[in-house]
């Protein structure tokens, strides 16, 4: 583990720990497409997620780590953003720390249900809770409508995963990082009685005694008499910050970030083993002899350097209409490096990486709207981006 050197500023949520890396500056990509603002007048503070309801409202939403969501109608010349939520008083945000990710219920236009993962202290936890539009204000949420789902102790400041997304089958899913240090110190990865170091997946529309949610019937450790948590649909994962879902495939695809060599893209199965803290990515981690049996190995990794990037941001396959030469991709990148890469596949066999752009100051996330046009999103200037063909 490298020697920690916090800056006074925040750094990315989902750097490995210790690193005092920091994202290059802006440069104009060699590659074939570059990056044009997509709504130039608005800057958002440390944007962490972008994504929309499937309500035809036809707004946006962004995701801020201290603990606000900002609202806009999808608009070009948009000229202010709104607080949909501010729950800053309630996260504990700094480092790795902080609100984290944002999903809609498949049902938010009837129900205006939605859902949150950030960090709190004292104790030092993850809390995944449901809030509710406010009655008398339909595009605000009330604060006080916080329902806690789940809830988890975090034993290390870092590698809290964050992600959250409903699948097609309308169960929501979670990604819970390995609970930090270096090296999984506690094995959390490996251990079925730990939520850390997974992708969990609940149902939200049931309640089950004293849970506010209840197991799937195909969860691949429901009515284990192990005690094993029957919350866990996959694990083996370091920290997988974001993931996303294939609509039209069902895949999820996940980028989970490296230790000291190695950042990797898998496709996340039900029951599935994905090696961390055995392997890293597809290279034995402890032990350095270790047994390979029964861990499913990345669809596509690449060797941490100053070409590729230290820090992977898991992306999106893309179905945005504007950009026909990614189209059926995996678009996603790199914090460190800025590098954005489109992932050609047949089946779940990677055939092709390409360079298709190089993003400034920090790569926190992709997003997608209610169209399925990608965003880019940069964390230190705070401003989201399209991709565009260069001319």
């Amino acid at each position: 583990m490298k020697k920690a050197i916090l800056p006074s500023v925040l750094i990315l949520p989902f750097l490995f720990a210790g690193s005092d890396l920091k994202p290059e500056t802006h440069r104009k990509s060699i590659a074939p497409y570059d990056l044009s603002p997509a709504f130039p007048a608005l800057e958002f503070d440390m944007p962490v997620e972008l994504t929309s309801p499937l309500d035809n409202s036809n707004r946006v939403f962004v995701v801020e780590q201290k603990g606000r969501i900002m609202s806009f109608p999808n608009q070009a010349d948009v000229k202010n953003a709104s607080v949909f939520l501010d729950i800053v008083k309630k996260v504990d945000s700094g480092g790795e720390k902080g609100l984290l990710g944002l999903a809609f219920h498949p049902d938010y236009k009837s129900n205006g249900f939605f859902y949150v993962n950030y960090t709190r202290s004292s104790p030092l936890e993850t809390i995944v809770s449901r809030f509710k539009i406010s009655r008398s204000n339909a595009e605000t949420a009330d604060p006080s409508s916080e329902e806690i789902l789940l809830r988890y102790r975090q034993p290390f400041s870092n590698h809290n995963g964050g992600k959250i997304a409903f699948g097609k089958d309308g169960y929501l899913y979670i990604s819970a990082g390995d609970g930090g240090s270096g090296g999984d110190p506690h094995n959390n990865a490996q251990d079925l009685k730990s939520l850390l170091g997974k992708i969990l997946r609940i149902d939200v529309n049931k309640p089950s005694g004293s849970r506010k949610y209840s197991i799937p019937q195909d969860n691949p450790f429901r009515g284990n008499g192990e005690g094993y948590r029957e919350e866990i649909f996959a694990y083996g994962l370091r920290n997988a910050w974001r993931f996303n879902f294939d609509d039209e495939t069902g895949w999820l695809w996940a980028g989970d970030v490296g230790q000291n060599e190695i950042e990797e893209i898998d496709i996340v199965e039900k029951g599935g083993n994905y090696g961390w803290r055995i392997m890293e990515a597809e290279k034995c981690f402890k032990p350095q002899n270790c047994n390979k049996e029964n861990l499913i190995l990345p669809i596509w990794s690449y060797r941490q350097g100053s070409s590729t990037g230290r820090s992977v941001t898991g992306g999106y396959v893309c179905h945005d209409k504007n950009l026909t030469g990614l189209a059926g991709k995996y678009v996603y990148g790199d914090f460190v490096s800025g590098n954005i890469w489109a992932l050609s596949y047949s089946g779940k066999k990677a055939v092709k990486n390409e360079l298709v752009a190089t993003l400034s100051d920090g790569l926190s996330s992709f997003g997608e709207d209610e169209k399925k046009n990608l965003y880019v999103l940069a964390y230190s200037s705070g401003k989201v981006y399209r991709l565009k063909l260069d001319e």
